[in-house]
């Protein structure tokens, strides 16, 4: 009895630092960005004014903050799907797409590995910067410099309101994918290689090995990369207030809820109504993350 006492205060000595400070830095934060949604603070009085609700009213009210919500919406649904099934795509080349009999990967897929990773090194400022040069509107772009040269009128990526959220999309995917292919190679080399075989065997083709044995047994890695992609998509800034005309334009036509939070707190001085947004988006994050894992939830594959 004793030693299971000495035991327990040992595990509870050791754990309270990290809890304590976990309460500080992380449970705090949230607790005062509530209460500081219910005040009209701006920043500067030490005693800010209560206001109950009047934020979050006034939020579902602003076609700037249901703008950045379909933007969000949209990723959401898009980001996830197309890094998902690019990366799978990527993956099963490099691990069971070689031609010949049995399992291998392409020539060259250790290499290929190292240049679909290099994106996941660049910083996601360092992108948006080297991204707002490709899409330059004039000679100098890497996309429009060659079309001038054909005599093609240069396209607006972020100058165009019909064009700029496409252009953002791509560039998330480009950063992105790069880090769930070496993801999913990793998953594919733990399968066995005698499943493929055997299955190849029995005349499996290569889409039904990717149907059959592939995609299965990885679809916890699935999900995983699922939860963390949306929740990317829900808290995406730095791309967007960085890389757009703007910073979310033109015409709020790229804005994110990320990029509202800080032009309301920063450049308005409303931190009352960007802690209000900030309250909407971490409900979104959380309502998403539980909602992913529910509804992808599937009994665990053996091998």
């Amino acid at each position: 009895m004793y030693n299971r006492y000495r035991r327990g205060l040992f595990i509870t000595a050791f754990l309270a630092a990290p809890v304590a400070l976990y309460l500080i830095y992380v449970i705090s934060p949230y607790v005062q960005a509530f209460y500081i949604a219910t005040t009209n603070w701006r920043g500067v009085t030490a005693t800010p004014e209560f206001i109950g609700l009047e934020n979050f009213q006034r939020l579902f009210g602003d076609g700037i903050f249901w703008k950045a919500v379909t933007h969000n919406a949209a990723l959401l649904v898009l980001l996830p799907l197309l890094t998902i099934v690019i990366a799978l795509f990527f993956a099963y080349l490099l691990n069971v797409g070689g031609a010949g009999q049995g399992v291998r990967g392409i020539r060259g897929s250790k290499f290929y590995r190292v240049v679909f990773f290099f994106p996941q090194v660049l910083s996601v400022a360092v992108v948006a910067v080297l991204f707002q040069q490709v899409f330059r509107p004039d000679g100098s772009g890497m996309l429009n410099g060659p079309l001038m040269t054909l005599g093609v009128k240069p396209i607006g990526f972020l100058s165009n309101p019909d064009i700029a959220f496409w252009s953002v999309l791509g560039v998330m995917v480009w950063q992105a994918v790069g880090f769930y292919v070496v993801l999913f190679s990793a998953g594919l080399a733990s399968i066995p290689k005698d499943m493929f075989e055997a299955a190849q065997i029995d005349g499996a083709g290569r889409l039904s090995l990717f149907f059959r044995i592939t995609l299965p047994l990885l679809w916890d890695t699935v999900q995983v990369a699922w939860v963390y992609l949306g929740i990317i998509a829900l808290d995406v800034f730095a791309i967007v207030w960085v890389m757009t005309d703007q910073h979310g334009g033109p015409d709020f036509s790229t804005t994110v809820m990320a990029a509202e939070i800080y032009r309301n707190a920063f450049s308005y001085f409303r931190f009352g109504y960007a802690s209000a947004l900030g309250v909407v988006m971490f409900l979104f994050t959380v309502g998403f993350a539980i909602l992913s894992l529910r509804l992808s939830r599937r009994e665990r594959i053996e091998y």
